[in-house]
């Protein structure tokens, strides 16, 4: 029964991958938690990127952009 063999490796998986115990886990935690801030901060700056070309590129679309977000301010109330 080679299913219930992997759901058995799968539950093993799983329970290996619970909270870190250890203190060298806790440092794996903190690294990938790091990476994973970089990543997001790089991803943040291609889509600004993007964004900017995009504007650059669609020049009305981005004008109507700016517009509608004017309007939104205008009657957002405080």
């Amino acid at each position: 029964m080679p299913d219930a063999e992997q759901a058995g490796e799968r539950r093993t998986a799983r329970d290996a991958r619970g909270l870190p115990e250890a203190p060298e886990e806790a440092q794996d935690a903190q690294e990938s938690e790091a990476a994973r801030r970089r990543r997001r901060a790089q991803f943040l700056r291609e889509l600004h990127e993007a964004k900017q070309l995009r504007d650059r590129v669609q020049p009305r679309r981005a004008r109507a952009a700016r517009m509608r977000q004017q309007m939104r301010m205008r009657t957002f109330r405080w």
